[in-house]
């Protein structure tokens, strides 16, 4: 476990864990949630191993965090996944635990969704100093190599 202050890591803190992890040898487990259960047991499982983690939420997860009862999709995926970073941030000091906050496996169509994510993050660095999220993946493999150049 690193020696970073527990909460949402980013920028250097980030780059700080991940060199720790490479020094010492050892994995950063990353986990796909859905909803505040699935958080919460993340990290109380991480806090009870004496580990820092990865909490990822896919584009349907997000969906599922928001509920079906939002009928525009789209806003539901976006707010789904801004709604679990912030209760991440909430909660993870608490914990004692560092949590890296990372979008899974976004392909062509879904990049309007991590643009959505990204405007979010910004909103939240002027607002309160600190992105939502610590990365984003996108994964481009089906396209072609023209497109991913």
């Amino acid at each position: 476990m690193s020696k970073l202050n527990a909460g949402v890591v980013w920028g250097d803190e980030y780059l700080t864990l991940i060199r720790a992890c490479k020094a010492g040898e050892y994995a950063l487990p990353a986990v796909n949630v859905v909803g505040t259960n699935s958080i919460n047991a993340v990290m109380e499982a991480a806090a009870k191993n004496n580990s820092d983690v990865v909490i990822q939420l896919s584009n349907g997860g997000s969906q599922f965090y928001a509920g079906k009862g939002i009928e525009d999709s789209f806003t539901a995926k976006v707010l789904g996944a801004v709604s679990a970073a912030q209760h991440v941030h909430l909660l993870a000091k608490y914990y004692g635990i560092c949590v890296v906050l990372h979008t899974d496996h976004a392909n062509k169509p879904l990049i309007p969704w991590i643009e959505s994510m990204i405007n979010h993050s910004e909103k939240s660095i002027e607002e309160n100093g600190y992105p939502i999220f610590s990365s984003h993946m996108l994964d481009l493999s089906a396209e072609d190599i023209d497109f991913n150049l």
